[in-house]
């Protein structure tokens, strides 16, 4: 295609470069992320006849693609900057000038590799990191429990049934009490009809919560416990209401990287729905970070390169530290823009993007500083 450069020795050259330096940045970064704690656990753990040999390995294989995801740009950044300030020292840069090249020319192999990079941390954050932690629970048998509290609401947004879920793991519930509402709604409380107290609780794909070992607790207008009764089983939340309290309730007890982007997706959709207005918002945010996150692997790259370049007394260790000083900032402000996003502060599309601005803005007044 005549829109496409033609690939030069120069191009093979530098990619080959700037991929062998990625290549051991992403080694380093991942190797000094596991040596310290994570890796002492697990040991630990071995040592302690908690894990097998096998199982330890396999635990340390899984926890893998989570570091990935975040060596990959810095992979890239400090792969460029390596490479183009050995460029600029023995003076290989003058040559590709000398031969014609520009540096947008000169930065293609370079953005062509971080579009592959680009491409893969977008895969692993998408499909290897959430199937990663589920192979890593189901080989430490550690599944998620936790507290929920579920609020069915009818066509006017009135509470029918709060359900309180004290403990669940997988599809089984323990210590469930569900809060049946009355129609009948004063001005400064929901009136109560009936409370049922559960000791367990199951839920049945696409058609229940199946309760048992049931107390009844029947309620006046007036409040006063009227009667008290012993029920065996009881069903609530049928058909598709079931589905989807146990959606949010699932989704609740985990981390959002442990979520697919098509079941992300679906769970952001839910909590609109549900009118869960906080938790809509932060989720919104992770959503999209999961599409911007990737392309910072491009800027990343082409801010490296920049800061590669060099004139012969200029003081390259200063490249170092802007591109360490950029990657701590990146990543120690994205719980600060996750809170701003939540608390509906800013945007969640703001809040998600700010960071690719942020280095575009980085990239231009490299760009205008280097006079290239």
């Amino acid at each position: 295609m005549k829109f496409l450069p033609k690939v030069t020795i120069y191009d093979k050259y530098i990619f080959s470069q700037v991929f062998m330096a990625t290549f051991v940045a992403i080694l380093l970064f991942t190797v000094v992320w596991v040596a310290p704690e994570m890796l002492l656990n697990i040991i630990k753990d071995t040592l302690s006849g908690e894990y097998t040999v096998k199982t330890a390995l396999l635990v340390l294989l899984y926890e893998l693609p989570k570091i990935l995801s975040k060596a990959f740009p810095v992979g890239l950044l400090l792969g460029s900057l390596f490479t183009f300030d050995k460029l600029s020292k023995d003076s290989e840069v003058t040559i590709f000038r000398a031969a014609g090249l520009s540096f947008g020319r000169i930065l293609v192999p370079v953005i062509f590799l971080s579009i592959l990079v680009t491409i893969l941390c977008f895969y692993t954050t998408d499909r290897l990191i959430p199937y990663a932690e589920y192979q890593g629970r189901v080989i430490t048998h550690s599944y998620p429990s936790t507290q929920y509290i579920y609020t069915q609401k009818d066509e006017h947004n009135a509470p029918k049934t709060a359900i309180i879920v004290s403990e669940f793991s997988k599809n089984t519930m323990n210590d469930v009490i569900v809060l049946d509402f009355s129609k009948k709604i004063y001005s400064d409380v929901h009136q109560l009809s009936n409370i049922y107290s559960a000791q367990k609780g199951e839920y049945i794909p696409n058609k229940c919560w199946r309760l048992s070992n049931i107390i009844q607790y029947d309620i006046s207008n007036d409040g006063i416990f009227t009667a008290i009764n012993r029920k065996g089983t009881m069903n609530i939340l049928n058909g598709a209401a079931s589905e989807r309290a146990y959606t949010l309730m699932s989704y609740s007890a985990i981390k959002e990287r442990e979520i697919s982007n098509k079941d992300l997706h679906k769970y952001v959709k839910l909590l609109k729905e549900e009118q869960l207005e906080e938790e809509y918002l932060g989720m919104l945010n992770k959503y999209l970070q999961r599409f911007f996150h990737p392309l910072v692997c491009i800027l990343l790259a082409i801010m490296g390169t920049l800061l590669g370049f060099s004139k012969p007394r200029e003081q390259r260790a200063i490249g170092f530290v802007i591109a360490i000083g950029s990657i701590f900032v990146y990543y120690i402000t994205l719980p600060f823009f996750d809170l701003l996003a939540e608390k509906g502060i800013l945007p969640p599309l703001i809040t998600a993007i700010f960071p690719i601005l942020a280095f575009l803005v980085c990239i231009i007044i490299f760009y205008k500083s280097k006079d290239l």
